[in-house]
């Protein structure tokens, strides 16, 4: 049931009967038809008491129909001043004021058409004009139910006037058919209602629909890094977003180009001339360099021009990007490349090594051979693994499965024994936003790293879950004794690395697929001065849309 804003001495609904589910009629809009309808009420009352006392058009053949009629016609105008005193100052609720008129209209006019000759007299014909007001002002099921209490009307109507001999004749044909017509013109009338309702909310969803489009391209442009400002072809700014005035170092948007630089004037003159020369640098006199770039937008009504300013510092910020992700391109190539030649070497300090009658000392530098072989394949492996980086692809994981199975392979991976690890994990259900993959390559390093510096002879290695600021969250615990706090300000950085064997990626690689998945990896000492890496998830049931 839809509710509609009321007068304040009204609380009730517009449609208080079963109706189709989302039919409903503006405020503004019922009372108008009510008031129209209303008109029409004291048209025709008017017309009656008129006709009553000029004795035209009807057959009054004894008393008793004469007064019915006088009675009937001079209620029906009462009634209908009645109401439009209530209509006019909304003295009742529109829900019983149009209950009121329709059913008052099925009452008098029922006496009418008794009081002029029954069915006969044509007077029914009027409940036709009732019952489809009752599908515009009512609508649903109570049109159907206002057409049902007419045909009732009619109908008893036809069986008193029969079994009190009013008439020399009656015609049950005829009140059936018009019962019938009551009920056609109520359904045409709530679908023409509903079609004509239909089309209001979609004239109200497209308004809607283009008053947001037009404030998110509002938002979009002022809150755009580039300077944005539309001209006509008198130079006249139309008009400019916020970054424009910081950009131009303008407190107030100006009148004309001429107000924010002359020199950014004569370039547009001259890209008006030559549309080619599309891109300018500019001297501002504040001393900052920008890039102009000049666009025509052809309207029907007016041509106008967009000016696109842009920090050159963000222009060179943007480059050297470029030129990072080229960089990382050339360092795989590299490490290919190197690859090559480091198989010969290691495949050749191999083969010198299995020599019989080779010199103890020679076999100390073949070792050497082989053990830095291993240790610049690893770094090469480390290198190829960050330059293949995939984008994150995450996906809703319950971490208590997803770590029971993940230690389990592990474990078996790895050929470690099963009290290694200690497995602590919170009973409430924690679900993380990540990319499986990326996880487990972020496990084990960290797994990793603790096997090989956290003394595991000592004493397991923990792992436990908890939630932080609604968080899920991963700790790896190991027995190590730490590091200063000199070496964990470089403790994420490339190749920065305390042992002598390690090559300092796998912790920078794991940031950085942390970051990728917008987790973060920090490392910090326990109360037990013991080593501990924790891992923050994002919450899968409270995730935010990514801009």
């Amino acid at each position: 049931m839809l509710k509609t804003d009321m007068p304040a001495n009204s609380t009730e609904t517009i449609y208080p009967c079963p109706i189709s589910s989302g039919y409903g009629i503006a405020t503004q809009q019922a009372w108008l038809l009510v008031k129209v309808y209303l008109i029409y009420r004291i048209i025709l009352a008017c017309l009656l008491v008129f006709l009553f006392y000029g004795r035209l058009g009807f057959s009054l053949n004894n008393s008793d129909n004469s007064q019915l009629f006088a009675f009937s016609s001079h209620s029906y105008f009462i009634i209908s001043v009645i109401s439009g005193i209530c209509i006019i100052w909304q003295l009742t609720s529109y829900v019983t004021q149009a209950h009121l008129l329709i059913f008052t209209d099925i009452l008098i006019l029922t006496l009418l058409m008794h009081a002029c000759g029954g069915i006969n007299s044509g007077i029914g014909t009027l409940l036709a004009v009732s019952i489809a007001a009752s599908g515009l002002l009512i609508g649903g099921r109570c049109a159907i139910l206002f057409a049902a209490l007419a045909s009732l009307a009619v109908l008893t109507e036809q069986i008193f006037a029969d079994y009190t001999d009013s008439f020399a004749s009656t015609s049950y044909t005829h009140a059936g058919m018009l019962g019938a017509s009551f009920f056609t013109i109520a359904l045409l009338s709530y679908i023409l209602a509903k079609r004509s309702e239909q089309t209001l909310q979609l004239a109200d969803q497209q308004k809607l629909t283009i008053d947001k489009l037009e404030e998110l391209n509002q938002y979009i442009i002022q809150h755009l890094q580039s300077g944005i400002i539309i001209v006509n072809k008198q130079q006249t700014i139309q008009m400019a977003n916020a970054a424009s005035l910081q950009l131009v170092n303008l407190p107030l948007l100006p009148a004309s180009l001429d107000g924010i630089s002359e020199q950014l004037a004569q370039a547009f003159g001259a890209w008006q001339e030559n549309p080619e020369q599309q891109l300018v640098q500019l001297q501002l006199p504040n001393q900052s360099e920008i890039h102009c770039r000049f666009m025509s937008l052809p309207i029907v009504s007016e041509f106008f021009y967009m000016i696109i300013l842009e920090d050159i510092a963000l222009y060179n910020q943007r480059l050297q990007q470029s030129k990072l992700a080229s960089l990382g391109r050339l360092t795989a190539s590299i490490a290919h490349e190197i690859r090559n030649p480091l198989g010969a070497i290691s495949h050749a300090g191999q083969l010198l090594s299995e020599n019989p009658h080779l010199p103890i000392q020679d076999m100390r530098l073949t070792e050497i051979i082989q053990t830095n072989a291993i240790r610049v394949s690893q770094i090469i492996d480390d290198i190829l693994q960050l330059s293949k980086r995939t984008d994150s692809r995450r996906e809703k994981l319950y971490l208590k499965p997803w770590l029971t199975h993940y230690l389990n392979n592990f474990m078996i991976e790895h050929g470690i024994a099963a009290d290694s690890f200690c497995l602590s994990q919170t009973d409430e259900p924690l679900c993380a936003f990540m990319d499986p993959g990326h996880l487990r390559q972020i496990m084990d390093n960290l797994c990793q790293n603790a096997l090989r510096y956290g003394k595991p002879e000592t004493g397991p290695i923990i792992l436990q879950t908890f939630t932080l600021k609604q968080a899920p969250c991963i700790e790896i615990i190991d027995n190590g004794t730490g590091i200063g706090h000199e070496q964990i300000k470089h403790l994420f950085e490339p190749f920065f690395t305390t042992s002598d064997n390690g090559t300092g990626l796998g912790l920078y690689i794991s940031r950085e697929l942390a970051e990728l998945n917008q987790a973060k990896l920090s490392y910090y000492l326990s109360e037990e001065k013991r080593s501990c890496f924790r891992l923050c998830l994002l919450n899968a049931d409270d995730t935010k849309i990514e801009i």
